[in-house]
């Protein structure tokens, strides 16, 4: 006998269509996570703080999978992500990753689809991330911690290197 469980998978969106996808899965109460950071956006005569994915054009969804189609229905959706042809489920403690950052970081996070490379896994000391463990990795020549989402990319935030210890 076979267990049916439920799993993250990265659903694409239309552009800048993520938050109102978010809102149609709400109402169908598919579970559901939109990452959003905040950023100051400036225009010629003002500046506001608001409220962006941090992956533009994706969000994820946590499903059977025989609920593909109910998803797939909702307007603006677009397609899932999938590697041969099937829909490629990410690991529920990378989401809690994510979120944790998402949530407790004070810092700027940004995503990346580029293939970083492994680097030695670290554990945050001090700060607002303290206790958090993740992959320590040099990009764009700063210090961050990548948090890896299988088969997706990586969500990225900086640390000094006084804020982290190897495990």
């Amino acid at each position: 006998m076979e267990i049916r469980t439920k799993q993250w998978y990265a659903v694409k969106t239309m552009s800048r269509a993520e938050k109102k996808i978010k809102e149609r899965l709400d109402d169908l109460g598919v579970e559901n996570y939109l990452p959003l950071c905040t950023q100051i956006k400036k225009w010629s005569d003002r500046k506001k703080k608001v409220q962006s994915p941090l992956v533009p054009g994706y969000l994820f969804v946590y499903i059977f999978e025989e609920e593909y189609f109910t998803v797939l229905k909702v307007p603006g959706v677009v397609s899932f992500l999938k590697e041969d042809r099937k829909m490629v489920p990410i690991p529920a403690v990378q989401i809690d990753n994510l979120r944790y950052v998402v949530e407790k970081s004070t810092r700027e996070i940004e995503f990346s689809f580029e293939n970083i490379r492994v680097g030695d896994k670290v554990r945050i000391i001090l700060g607002d991330l303290e206790g958090f463990e993740g992959e320590l990795v040099d990009f764009r020549g700063k210090t961050r911690v990548a948090i890896r989402l299988h088969h997706f990319g990586c969500a990225l935030t900086t640390v000094e290197m006084d804020e982290v210890m190897r495990c």
